[in-house]
């Protein structure tokens, strides 16, 4: 890649940042919401990337998914598995947040690889990655018929699915702006319902409804049946449900290309994705632990979009509470259709990068005079055809071998940008500069990364031993790679770029020759009003502690 002349001054001298807007290549004649020269549209405000970051993804893995979690390690296991795995997505949006808001290019934390790491691993990362939204979309528009059935089971799903599959392609009509748009509505639907089933929830668990006989429950059902279920093993096969729960938090890094102001917005919207975790799931996990026993039958039904096994909906019908599970079945089928706009909008953006940077189809990189990857969205489309399989009677094997491409990625994703960001330190020291001249930095550093990707390592691992041995059953060479085939895809790919460009860059671009002038800022890099040092006192410690994640 050809570097571009570094900008003229040096980034601690002072400019106006608010006077110029840039687009993902890093020119200064880009204004807000307009297109340039067949670029990507920056359509994408404040207050969309902060919805993307708190509800863009919550969806069915959360709200059933979770089912399966719970009777397979019970509620004590789950706390923990999405403790672990919020922890690991909380250190890896703060790196990708410093990386985005200093470059917010087209294909985000898959450019950052290219760059930072290996081009051959980052090759292997963005084809992995946007082969998991495009093989996520069909399940997501079937798991949306299928809660329909929740009302109507007399109408065939194929109707429900041709009618979510045609709501998705008018939504695309209206480009970046439409995706924004749809998410912060949808999203915002989410986050109160959430909340809302936390209140219920905890008035249930102290007995404050009076159609549940159970009264008081407290923390009986971490007694009896128990906190933990099928020992290590129980543990260790929540990890790959919490991933596909929180996958598509990293979409916020994504988006950056398309925001309008990406300086401002981006890191207010990584920090967002604390609350996201701590609320949204941990809580209101913990919450479902308490109200519903681990051993409910209907649980081993928990998968897809089978809201009648769905943890929440589950819940709320022990609580004998008459029309709020339909009514939580429908944020459900919101839910899944919001995930199914996510599904598009990653997987065309990073398949146009990926063109753009010579490592798919030419014609991937077409983008309209609106900004639309106009073939990237015909072929994730056309994958959302393959939701009509379904219909024939071995769809669910089908289903079960497309969902494995998707299993592990988000660990191998999450990692790279861990490990990207700790390389891009590495870099940015030894070409002389300081880290007073970033924007923004991720408030846990280096060693945030480090833990982050370390966490990320003894996820596969401990999926790879329940892949081995799974939970209830001896060893099963079919299961093992229904969880780890992804792994096996990544390599394929990884050493298929290393064949065909010969090896070209060894096993690591070098910090010396990293690239850290394309598509960044050509503007003075001076810290944001919030994020301006602060004198520390224990009288503001209470202030600083709230701050850091607002």
């Amino acid at each position: 890649m050809d570097l571009k002349e570094p900008p003229p001054a040096r980034l601690s001298e002072k400019a106006d940042p608010d006077a110029v807007k840039y687009d993902s290549e890093g020119s200064d004649e880009y204004a807000e919401g307009q297109v340039q020269n067949g670029q990507l549209s920056r359509g994408l405000k404040g207050r969309h990337m902060q919805m993307i970051a708190i509800g863009g993804s919550i969806g069915a893995g959360l709200f059933v998914g979770s089912g399966s979690a719970f009777h397979t390690g019970g509620p004590g296991s789950v706390l923990i598995g999405f403790i672990v795995v919020g922890l690991m997505l909380l250190f890896t949006v703060q790196a990708l947040g410093e990386l985005a808001v200093l470059y917010p290019v087209n294909g985000a934390f898959f450019t950052y690889t290219c760059r930072f790491l290996d081009e051959s691993w980052g090759f292997a990362m963005g084809w992995d990655y946007a082969l998991t939204w495009l093989t996520i979309l069909p399940f997501e528009i079937t798991a949306a018929g299928i809660t329909i059935s929740y009302w109507r089971d007399d109408i065939n799903i194929g109707v429900w699915i041709a009618v979510f599959l045609t709501i998705l392609v008018v939504v695309q009509f209206f480009g970046v702006k439409g995706y924004g748009e749809v998410e912060f509505v949808l999203g915002l639907i989410k986050v109160v319902a959430v909340v809302g089933f936390i209140i219920f929830g905890i008035v249930v668990d102290c007995g404050g409804v009076k159609s549940d006989p159970r009264g008081y429950i407290g923390a009986k059902y971490w007694h009896d049946p128990g906190a933990f279920r099928n020992g290590f093993k129980g543990f260790a096969s929540v990890f790959v449900t919490a991933a596909f729960a929180f996958g598509g938090t990293e979409l916020v890094g994504l988006a950056a290309a398309e925001a309008a102001d990406p300086r401002k917005s981006l890191p207010r919207a990584t920090k967002q994705v604390f609350w996201r975790i701590a609320t949204f799931y941990v809580l209101s996990l913990f919450i479902v632990g308490l109200i519903l026993p681990s051993d409910n039958k209907e649980l081993l039904g928990a998968s897809g979009a089978n809201t009648k096994a769905s943890p929440f909906v589950l819940a709320i019908q022990e609580a004998g509470v008459k029309g709020l599970p339909s009514v939580f079945n429908a944020v459900i089928t919101i839910s899944v259709l919001s995930v199914a706009n996510s599904c598009t909008y990653g997987s065309t953006r990073t398949m146009q990068a990926l063109g753009v940077r010579g490592m798919g189809p030419k014609f991937l990189t077409y983008i309209d005079n609106q900004g639309r990857p106009l073939w990237c969205v015909v072929v994730q489309i056309l994958f959302g055809l393959l939701a009509f399989i379904g219909e024939a009677s071995n769809g669910s094997t089908v289903f079960t071998w497309l969902l494995s491409l998707s299993g592990l990625s988000y660990f191998f994703v999450w990692g790279s940008i861990c490990l990207s960001h700790v390389r891009f330190r590495q870099g940015w020291k030894a070409q002389g500069h300081s880290l007073d001249e970033l924007p923004y930095r991720a408030q846990f550093g280096v060693v945030g990364s480090w833990i982050g990707f370390g966490l990320c390592c003894i996820a596969l691992v401990a999926t790879f031993y329940v892949g081995l041995f799974p939970v209830g059953s001896p060893a099963d060479a079919e299961n093992f790679f229904e969880n780890y085939l992804a792994a096996l895809i990544v390599i394929a790919l990884y050493l298929g770029w290393k064949v065909y460009t010969r090896g070209k860059g060894g096993l690591f671009v070098k910090t010396s020759q990293m690239d850290l002038m394309t598509g960044m800022r050509a503007f003075d890099l001076d810290p944001l009003d919030d994020a301006a040092p602060r004198k520390k006192s224990i009288a503001n410690l209470p202030t600083r502690m709230v701050r850091s994640f607002v």
